[in-house]
């Protein structure tokens, strides 16, 4: 493979890193869903949370919107390590939610990705979500509309 395939691979992948973050928080949850592969699966051991294939990881997102009068996540750029047409690597996140039952989430953590090379281009085949810090005290903002502001 020569140079300019592995930077087309890596920018293919961090552009689907950030498809993700996107669809997240714009409530995609079909697009969301479309970032898998067909038997890829979201895991977040910590919620007791497992998603496979594109129907669950549709409704996972769907019970997460649900759940939530606000949510904020920003993803930081992380590795990738490329293996043909496999790849693996690393992106750190934050994230900041408000439970429709009032509970608080501020939370950084690592996701640990595989990613396949498909005709569709590069898609998630896992997403294995570790937290690093988790604080559960009450938010003290509010999301603009909240407080007033248009």
């Amino acid at each position: 493979m020569s140079d300019l395939h592995a930077i087309a691979d890596r920018v293919e992948i961090e552009a689907l890193r950030g498809e993700f973050t996107d669809a997240v928080m714009m409530n995609d949850h079909d697009r969301l869903a479309s970032l898998f592969t067909p038997d890829g699966t979201v895991r977040i051991p910590l919620a007791g949370i497992e998603a496979a294939g594109p129907e669950q990881i549709r409704a996972m997102g769907e019970r997460r919107q649900g759940m939530t009068d606000y949510f904020l996540q920003t993803a930081h750029p992380g590795t990738i390590q490329l293996a043909g047409d496999t790849a693996t690597g690393r992106a750190y996140l934050s994230e900041l939610a408000h439970g429709r039952d009032g509970s608080s989430h501020l939370n950084y953590f690592v996701y640990h990705d595989r990613y396949q090379r498909t005709g569709d281009g590069w898609k998630f085949s896992e997403r294995v979500a570790e937290f690093r810090y988790v604080d559960a005290t009450p938010l003290a903002g509010s999301p603009p509309a909240a407080a007033g502001a248009r």
